[in-house]
Formats: C-alpha cells, structure tokens, sequence
C-alpha cells in the first residue's frame, strides 16, 4: 500500500468514527445514515454534526494549503464536541506537518445569550437555551486524547469570542473554520480572526444557510472590508471563500 492510499484510508476511517457512522446504526433508534452525513441530526454519540460534506471541504481546504504552502494555523470557533477541530489534527498528522497549530476556540459553556446593545440582529436567537450544546473543556480534551491526537499542536481558546479571540496569540491562520450561529459569534469572529488569514487561506462558514443572522454577518463584514472573493456552497448550510492576494 502506497502512502498516499494509507492516509487516505486513515482519514476515512477518521471522518466515519467523528460521524459515529460505524456503531450508530446499533445503538441509536431511528439512525438514518443519509441524515447523518448530511449533517442534518444532532448525533448522541458522535464527536461532530457537521456532516460528511463538510468535513470533506475541511479536508480539501487543508490540503491545498498544506501544498501550495500558505503560511499559517487553523481553528475553529465553536467546536461542540471537537470532532471537526479534532479531523484538522489528525490531517495534520498523517501528512506530517509540524510547523502547524490546530486552534480550538470556544466558551466551552454553550452559547452566549443575545448582546442586542451590541448585536440587536441576534434579537430572536435562542441558541443559549440548548444545554446541549454546553460540551465541557474537560470532555473536547479528552476527545482529541481517545484519537490520539492531544498534543502541543493543539491550543485551546476559552471564553466567549468578544473577550477570548483579541487576545489569542495566533499569529497567521491558513484556515478559519467559524461555527458560532449567531450574527454576534460570526462578527466578533470575523474581526478578529480575518486580518489574520493570510492570502490563499480558506474561510468556512457552517451556519450561512442554516442561520439568517449568520449569513448577514458575512455579509456585512465583506461589505465593509471590500471582499469580494466569491462565496462557494460547501453543502445545505455551510459556505467557503478563498482569501485572494492583497
């Protein structure tokens, strides 16, 4: 088996185990498959919801920068239970790359309530009622720990973007994952995290088609910032645009 055909297995192997795509099918009733790698449920078990799709394009957006060299980390903003967050470090790993920091950013208490001083766009967002979505720091640790896969390129951001994301020693990112729902989340992560990406870096937005307040965020940060790179459909909900040369 060639190398190449090796990490190609590993990460499939990789993307059905953050899915839950191997045991689900025992153990939870009513698992639909299709659903599930559409990113279309909320999984029991599964370390991501992101879908198939998704963690695809994750995989195509990190190799290309890793081949043509764009200079940088990657991260998420948001990341549930890790699973995608945890995919980046183990590409990262099948290809060797150590020059690379994987950045796992989130309040690691759920999601925020409405700032409508700051925000009035997230008036009608409920997400901060999901308990479900409060994935302690202590269990995405030991998440990347069962894949073998906590290590010290993997760097944790803790608290709410507004407050956490300013302050994060992240010098460049090749990849800039925002999964946050809310038009708050997004913005506060844009601002932040953008100046950042360096030119031929990827930009993924999970909720764009799922979260009307998210798309507007989008929309008003490339509104103001002049960028007019063009916004690519990913999957149902999630977009992606490549930063082109300054």
């Amino acid at each position: 088996m060639s190398s190449d055909s090796a990490v190609e297995l590993y990460l499939s192997l990789l993307k059905c185990c953050l899915l839950d795509l191997i045991y689900a099918p025992a153990r939870e009733a009513g698992f639909d498959a299709e659903t599930r790698r559409q990113g279309r449920d909320w999984p029991a078990f599964a370390h991501t919801m992101i879908g198939l799709d998704r963690l695809n394009n994750l995989q195509v957006c990190l190799e290309t920068v890793v081949a043509d060299n764009v200079p940088g980390d990657c991260i998420e903003t948001g990341v549930w239970r890790g699973g995608a967050a945890i995919f980046m470090r183990g590409l990262l790993k099948a290809y060797r790359v150590t020059d690379r920091c994987v950045w796992v950013a989130d309040s690691f208490e759920g999601l925020p309530s409405p700032d409508l001083e700051r925000y009035p766009q997230d008036a009608s967002d409920i997400h901060y009622s999901f308990r479900e979505l409060a994935v302690p720091l202590s269990e995405v640790s030991a998440n990347f720990e069962r894949y073998g896969l906590l290590d010290d390129q993997v760097r944790f951001v803790v608290g709410w973007f507004h407050e956490s994301l300013p302050i994060a020693p992240i010098e460049r990112l090749a990849v800039l994952r925002l999964d946050g729902d809310m038009y708050g989340s997004t913005m506060d992560s844009l601002v932040s995290l953008y100046p950042r990406l360096s030119a031929g870096g990827y930009v993924i937005v999970d909720d764009y088609g799922m979260s009307p307040a998210c798309a507007q965020a989008v929309h008003d940060y490339r509104a103001a910032h002049g960028i007019a790179e063009s916004i690519q459909a990913v999957d149902w909900t999630a977009v992606y645009w490549r930063r082109a040369a300054s």
